[in-house]
């Protein structure tokens, strides 16, 4: 079975992952989300141009959104260090396994579903956990 998303819901999705389980990925496996800081101020810049009201997960969408680059740094192995553009997350998030993906569709989401979504969307799989 193939799932179709738009750009705005695979964004969407990927924004609530982040939401809700950032702070899961990062301290269970060993890893790192990071960015430039001129990748930081670009999008911090322009969020506060149409919002007063960003959180700092706002601020990682929208350096993906100007143009910029997610990191997850593997401080364990090394190994498995990905970089992800805004059109990996338009293309993978579509590909989280179909129970989590309906989970996060129908609001059904936790930390789990979140954690899937992530993975996905950097390793193209789930590879932690």
């Amino acid at each position: 079975m193939e799932i179709k998303l738009t750009k705005e819901e695979a964004e969407q999705y990927f924004f609530n992952a982040l939401c809700n389980g950032l702070g899961y990925v990062q301290s269970g496996y060993g890893i790192e989300l990071t960015y430039t800081k001129g990748d930081y101020v670009k999008a911090k810049k322009s969020l506060q141009e149409k919002t007063k009201d960003a959180c700092h997960e706002d601020v990682l969408l929208e350096i993906l959104r100007t143009g910029g680059a997610l990191k997850m740094v593997d401080h364990e192995s090394g190994e498995d260090t990905k970089v992800i553009t805004l059109a990996d997350v338009h293309e993978r998030v579509a590909k989280t396994p179909i129970r989590h993906l309906t989970d996060m569709i129908n609001e059904n989401d936790d930390a789990t579903t979140a954690d899937v979504i992530i993975q996905t969307v950097f390793y193209e799989d789930v590879i932690f956990g």
